[in-house]
């Protein structure tokens, strides 16, 4: 796919009868409506053989990923690669990851329109204009704008840890419960700092989509909105009233509810009386930063990068520092954008190779079948893998899994790789100990 530009991703929506765009995101050159036609077609030629199409690659390093919702939309990602790196087969990477684009992609659609909409099109025109609403929440996906938010590839929910949670989480509580309500979620730097236990009990991917809207709104410049939104996995036909609240800068909360209370109700009687006294507890709460772990908790001075993913809560914490012990005459350290980018190929790496990624267990195998992260590789092994390391050219990488945590590490070179498990052991316990996370 050389019209795309060098690690580009261009994401193509069409009715699955048809084959009618609905529209395309991504890249700032689109494809020709010849080519959106030529892999439209291919797909439903395979499709009268008997074949399903899910995934080619190009002689130019490209990938094109193809996946049919409810037999009303086809999706199409059409990646120009370059995304390879940390020791994984770049084909892989792409394919892990445009699958999961896709996934997403329709999740979002569903959120926003209700499925009703995407499998019911009476009229096409409408169905275009409509799908315009979705396309902030689409291009987030597509751009991932916000370095450290990989909930959209691990369908965890990105958290930040604050100093004081028990105050937070009675406060959350307390003004779900006010706005008739029992799913309420606390948003600071775009990331879950606190939930009543129902809204925990919500799909893992829901909760990540509707941090994704929560960031949208915020980043919109309102400081309150009630939001009309359908849940993909447990209410796709039946909207929710989502009312959300910017409390300070960077600090959001939202609750799920039916026609009560008002948007005004909630505004003027609620929000003061159970946030005021929690100013500057949320202001410590900010302080916290992109870290997303309070001060209590010790890091070793070799450690790159962490993602902690807490495997019964379906919630992951993650950060990338800069060690101050790096000596000049030592390998030069990836900047933190490749840091974040290193993280999330190690992700891939070991999920697709060792460790389960959880959502998996729990599909119907139609569904594993057609994201076909798993690979032969790891048939090969009589036991589940607890543990493994890479070592590239540009870090050292170390990945742990126990029955409740998953970690994921990355150290500068200069760490010896003997080292690599103790260090790894040694964060788990300290974050561990430290927040109960």
């Amino acid at each position: 796919m050389m019209m795309l530009q060098h690690g580009s991703t261009q994401l193509l929506c069409l009715t699955a009868s048809s084959g009618v765009p609905l529209f395309t995101r991504g890249a700032s050159k689109q494809l020709p409506f010849s080519v959106i036609g030529s892999l439209n077609g291919v797909h439903m030629f395979g499709g009268g053989q008997g074949v399903e199409l899910s995934c080619c690659e190009t002689e130019g390093g490209g990938r094109v990923v193809w996946r049919v919702f409810q037999d009303s939309v086809m999706l199409i990602a059409v990646s120009a690669g370059g995304q390879g790196g940390a020791g994984c087969s770049s084909s892989k990477v792409e394919e892990v990851r445009l699958q999961r684009l896709l996934e997403n992609v329709w999740s979002c659609m569903v959120l926003v329109l209700g499925q009703d909409e995407l499998t019911d099109v009476r009229n096409v025109e409408r169905l275009k204009r409509d799908l315009r609403s979705c396309f902030t929440l689409i291009d987030q996906l597509l751009e991932e704008r916000q370095e450290g938010i990989l909930g959209h590839l691990t369908h965890c929910a990105d958290s930040l840890l604050p100093p004081n949670p028990a105050l937070l989480q009675e406060a959350v509580d307390g003004f779900a419960e006010a706005a008739e309500s029992e799913f309420g979620c606390l948003v600071v730097h775009g990331r879950v700092a606190a939930a009543t236990e129902k809204w925990w009990r919500l799909a893992p991917q829901e909760v990540v989509l509707l941090s994704a809207l929560m960031r949208s709104l915020s980043a919109s410049g309102s400081a309150s909105c009630d939001y009309p939104v359908f849940l993909p996995k447990g209410s796709p036909t039946v909207a929710h009233r989502l009312l959300r609240f910017q409390l300070l800068p960077g600090a959001d909360v939202c609750v799920l509810c039916g026609p009560t209370p008002s948007l005004h109700r909630a505004q003027s009687e609620l929000v003061g009386s159970f946030w005021t006294p929690l100013v500057e507890t949320l202001r410590d709460c900010l302080a916290i930063g992109e870290r997303c772990l309070p001060g209590s908790v010790s890091m070793r001075p070799d450690v790159l990068a962490v993602l902690l993913i807490n495997r019964e809560a379906r919630r992951s914490v993650s950060f990338v520092r800069t060690p101050t012990n790096h000596l000049p005459s030592e390998p030069p350290l990836p900047s933190k954008a490749r840091c974040w980018e290193l993280l999330k190929l190690f992700y891939i790496f070991s999920t697709t190779r060792y460790f389960a990624q959880e959502e998996t267990l729990s599909v119907s195998p139609e569904e594993r079948a057609q994201r076909g992260h798993h690979e032969d590789f790891v048939l090969g092994f009589s036991h589940q893998p607890l543990q493994c390391y890479l070592v590239t050219e540009e870090c050292k990488s170390y990945g742990l899994q126990t029955p409740q945590h998953q970690l994921f590490l990355l150290t500068p070179l200069s760490v010896p790789t003997f080292a690599l498990r103790t260090l790894a052991t040694q964060t788990l316990s300290d974050i561990v100990a430290a927040t109960g996370f």
